[in-house]
């Protein structure tokens, strides 16, 4: 067995907790702006036993229905989506922010706890009737992840359901996103 073969197989045969994942996030004060409570995640990138649990939650969270492609929200979300899809078997389709991709894309523009924004994706990235996860690395207030699942909607897929490994509840995010099936992990 190669090396790296051996490392995959040690790190799908180790149970990670919630409490553990929890554990590692780091909250940074006044970050992007003052007032906000920022959850650091990358603790958690940085422990491969912490990253392969945070995967195998997101990827568990469709309940063995089958998906074609994981959608990754910019930046955090892009890096749990890519390992999901892998997981998963299926495709990886990014939702960026305006200006960033080079094909024709649509976009839908939102507000989130501390501004406003516009993503996009191309107009090929996912066929009608495809099965979509969406993914992102935390639920703030759901603008963000509702103009995702817009987009992915417009293109006529069917966002079979929405996963985040971090929830901020104070923020009421899944009001947003009634109608979906939304799940998360560690909740502050």
């Amino acid at each position: 067995m190669q090396r790296s073969e051996a490392r995959t197989e040690f790190m799908n045969e180790q149970s990670t907790t919630i409490g553990e994942i929890e554990a590692a996030i780091r909250t940074i004060p006044d970050f992007p702006r003052p007032g906000i409570q920022f959850k650091d995640i990358t603790p958690v990138l940085a422990d491969p036993r912490l990253f392969a649990g945070s995967v195998r939650l997101l990827a568990n969270s469709v309940g063995g229905q089958r998906i074609d492609t994981v959608a990754g929200i910019e930046a955090r979300g892009f890096i749990f989506a890519s390992a999901v899809a892998l997981q998963l078997g299926a495709g990886f389709v990014p939702v960026r922010k305006k200006g960033k991709l080079p094909y024709k894309t649509l976009e839908a523009s939102y507000d989130l706890e501390y501004g406003t924004n516009t993503i996009e994706m191309h107009v090929d990235a996912v066929k009608p009737g495809s099965k979509v996860l969406l993914v992102d690395d935390l639920l703030a207030t759901g603008g963000t992840a509702a103009a995702a699942a817009g987009l992915l909607a417009k293109l006529g897929a069917e966002v079979v359901a929405i996963s985040f490994l971090v929830e901020l509840t104070f923020l009421n995010g899944r009001k947003r996103l009634s109608g979906y099936q939304v799940h998360s992990f560690i909740r502050y």
